[in-house]
């Protein structure tokens, strides 16, 4: 909400019946409804309130889901000995600047789940560790990546110690759920598990390129390929002499509002050139910005020749 002045008077005045004869200004008992009837005023406005639509507030949502993520071996039947760090929907709607669609597709984009009544994010160790089960079932009981009957996943799962729901979860967090007559399959999206494996190997921190490359193969199924477009957004190739090396930056672990993301993406690195400043500022929404209103805003472009890719640096 913004106020905006006006320099005309406006005078509020409440509906009801014309003025009383008595406050009129010959104080005759002419036509109620003539030109010259007068109302009382309540109040004098100098201006208004303008509503100007503004992008959800959802960096407060992460930080809120980060206090309390759910990890395995959880007593969730018996109930918490406290719920601090515990949020509700309703509590979240209470704190959190969106309407009901956004929170939801925020609550979706940080992979939360609603659990007895919270909604949480799962802990990555917990995430990798059904994810590695979830692959190793499917070499023993011969179930293909792209269509693992859901019922036989849950169960299996289920008898190794697994909470249905959570391996639910995680099933759609890296897979896509396909109806057919037969039953509800999953099919295990290539992208999103080997990227899952990417973040696991540069755990250990910045590496060589070609040492990153030989790690993270033969860590992802076989059935899969490494392609090094799945890690746009998610890790930063520097020179360094004759050799790249590699380390995690990821676009989840940015703000979320155009100032502060630019703010840290120019102390990650001074310049930028286009394809790599692209994958970190395509989902930042501002109603009414585009994304070149917003390079304009917070960059400045360089260009040494026509041929040459364009640079940008902080404003």
């Amino acid at each position: 909400m913004k106020f905006v002045g006006t320099s005309n008077s406006m005078f509020l005045i409440p509906p009801g019946k014309p003025s009383a004869p008595c406050l009129r200004p010959d104080n005759t008992n002419g036509n109620a409804n003539a030109a010259d009837a007068v109302a009382a005023t309540i109040k004098v406005a100098p201006g208004s309130i303008e509503l100007v639509r503004t992008a959800p507030r959802l960096d407060k949502l992460r930080s809120l889901l980060r206090e309390r993520p759910y990890v395995l071996d959880e007593d969730l039947g018996v109930g918490f000995q406290h719920k601090k760090g515990l949020y509700t929907w309703q509590d979240l709607c209470k704190l959190i600047q969106a309407s009901d669609g956004e929170l939801l597709e925020g609550l979706d984009t940080l992979s939360a789940v609603e659990i007895d009544g919270f909604w949480r994010t799962v802990d990555a160790n917990s995430v990798n560790t059904i994810l590695d089960m979830i692959l190793h079932n499917s070499v023993l009981h011969d179930w293909p990546l792209n269509a693992m009957q859901e019922n036989d996943v849950l169960s299996v799962m289920e008898s190794d110690g697994f909470v249905r729901k959570i391996v639910t979860h995680c099933l759609k967090r890296f897979g896509t759920k396909v109806e057919q007559e037969a039953g509800s399959f999953w099919s295990l999206d290539e992208k999103r598990v080997c990227l899952q494996f990417a973040r696991r190997v540069l755990g250990a921190g910045k590496m060589k390129f070609a040492n990153f490359m030989d790690k993270w193969e033969k860590s992802i199924p076989s059935e899969m390929c490494a392609d090094l477009q799945m890690l746009e957004g998610e890790v930063l190739c520097e020179k360094r002499g004759a050799e790249t090396w590699v380390h995690a930056f990821s676009v989840a672990d940015l703000p979320l509002t155009p100032a502060e993301r630019f703010a840290a993406l120019f102390r990650e690195r001074p310049k930028w050139e286009w394809k790599d400043l692209e994958p970190y500022i395509r989902d930042l929404r501002v109603p009414g910005v585009s994304s070149e209103g917003l390079l304009i805003k917070y960059t400045r472009r360089t260009q040494p020749s026509s041929e040459a890719e364009p640079i940008f640096t902080a404003r």
